[in-house]
């Protein structure tokens, strides 16, 4: 079921079928099979969708969706710059699709029914063709709207990493390790606002404890690559005796790299930061939470020669700012318009609108190519939005009236009754999805589309 289909059939608005057909004219449509000109030859990837027991824990098993029958998905290194085919087959009985999160690539591809993606039918194949940019840390995941459905979309084990990588990236690093967070078990809060909780935590796909941990030597340093592939909650992690030097956010190298004891990652969002291996020990690497590593947001990390339980040590608290990686010295580079984006709930507590109308009935963004524009993110509601915008990325200008400048993103969290600035060049045609990328607000109307203009 697509979003688009499944807002028709929960009646999640009340409108005449012309208006949620899309009043742009989005419509989630049915392609012709490819031809066999289109299905020629080798792929590059091939990703299976289909059922899959996981075992996250000794007798801890779950059934869920997933890509080759192993979470995470297989871990995609790709050149930048270099063609891509992936085949993907859907060994499901419903039609799923796959988003290339963090991609500079056209709609047809993205991966998102609104912007006109094909999805794979149910026990069909589809060919996805594109060339990768830019380079960084990028991730893939389906797409699919859940509702009150938690074994759809981001709440399944349809999610991996994929590396875009410049040819002269050698990296100054011993280990390149992706980190990938995700829960398990969801299920709908039935006292107070209606919320989706979770019974376990994993990383890359094993609760803390179960899975094999990261071995290090003293002197070494390590590349993580964190990944929050959670459907709706936000992480802070701590390496206990140890510091994060962030080197970059979404993937994109930042200005001021930074030693931080906490890393804060909302859903869609990734952080690489590099450890320096100079603690020898058994350590915890998980959340800053008691609860969160007791319910299996951890992993191990072990120096070689050392034994013994993993220690755990209360990092120093230190707010998660974005400022703290820009400029040192801020830059205001002119704009040609400013456009207002104002996010509230409807008083049902959990229908979530921008300026005034939830989707498909939110107006579009409408800008014109090659034209730069200032967006203020306003959010007037008590919770965290972390805001996703496909096929661009954009300039942190200012984070809750912090100035800042050179934090590049495509994904940035608008605090409680706060407001965020960026900047968004009109530099990727075509359409374009900006949504909420916590899943349960983004299906109950937290979208809108972006439109190129003549």
């Amino acid at each position: 079921m697509t979003r688009r289909e499944w807002l028709i059939a929960t009646g999640a608005w009340a409108c005449a079928s012309g208006t949620v057909r899309g009043q742009h004219g989005h419509v989630s449509r049915r392609f012709p099979p490819q031809t066999a000109e289109q299905l020629a030859g080798p792929a590059d990837v091939t990703l299976r969708i289909g059922e899959t027991s996981l075992e996250l824990a000794p007798r801890r098993v779950v059934r869920t969706r997933a890509y080759n029958g192993q979470v995470p998905g297989p871990l995609l290194r790709v050149p930048r710059g270099r063609p891509l085919t992936v085949d993907v087959f859907n060994e499901t009985a419903s039609e799923d699709i796959v988003h290339w999160h963090g991609l500079h690539i056209p709609p047809e591809v993205d991966g998102v029914y609104e912007q006109g993606t094909p999805g794979v039918p149910a026990r069909g194949r589809w060919r996805y063709v594109f060339t990768p940019e830019p380079s960084g840390t990028r991730w893939y995941h389906s797409h699919n709207a859940a509702g009150r459905d938690l074994t759809k979309g981001t709440y399944t084990g349809q999610f991996g990493v994929m590396l875009v990588e410049e040819a002269d990236d050698a990296g100054d690093y011993d280990h390149d390790v992706p980190v990938v967070l995700h829960e398990w078990e969801p299920y709908l809060r039935r006292r107070g606002p209606l919320d989706v909780e979770f019974k376990a935590f994993s990383v890359n796909g094993k609760m803390f404890g179960a899975g094999e941990p990261l071995r290090v030597r003293e002197g070494q340093r390590a590349r993580l690559r964190i990944v929050n592939a959670s459907a709706t909650l936000t992480h802070q992690l701590a390496l206990a005796g140890h510091q994060f030097r962030v080197i970059a956010l979404d993937g994109n190298r930042v200005p001021s790299p930074a030693a931080v004891p906490v890393v804060e990652v909302a859903p869609g969002e990734r952080v690489d930061a590099v450890v320096e291996l100079s603690r020898p020990g058994v350590w915890v690497l998980g959340s800053v939470k008691a609860e969160g590593r007791a319910a299996g947001l951890g992993v191990v990390v072990e120096y070689a020669g050392q034994s013994g339980p993993p220690r755990w040590a209360e990092p120093i608290p230190r707010p998660w700012d974005y400022t703290l990686f820009g400029d040192r010295e801020r830059r205001d580079i002119p704009v040609d318009d400013r456009i207002t984006l104002a996010f509230k709930a409807e008083p049902d507590g959990h229908h979530w609108l921008i300026n005034g109308k939830g989707y498909p009935k939110a107006d579009p963004i409408r800008v014109r190519a090659g034209r730069r524009y200032r967006w203020t993110l306003d959010n007037q509601s008590a919770d965290p939005h972390p805001v996703h915008l496909h096929r661009h990325t954009f300039e942190l200008v200012s984070v809750a009236g912090r100035p800042t400048s050179g934090v590049r993103k495509d994904v940035v969290t608008v605090p409680p009754w706060r407001t965020v600035e960026i900047d968004v060049t009109a530099d990727q045609p075509g359409l374009a999805l900006f949504h909420c990328h916590q899943q349960f607000h983004m299906d109950m109307g937290f979208m809108t589309m972006l439109e190129y203009v003549d």
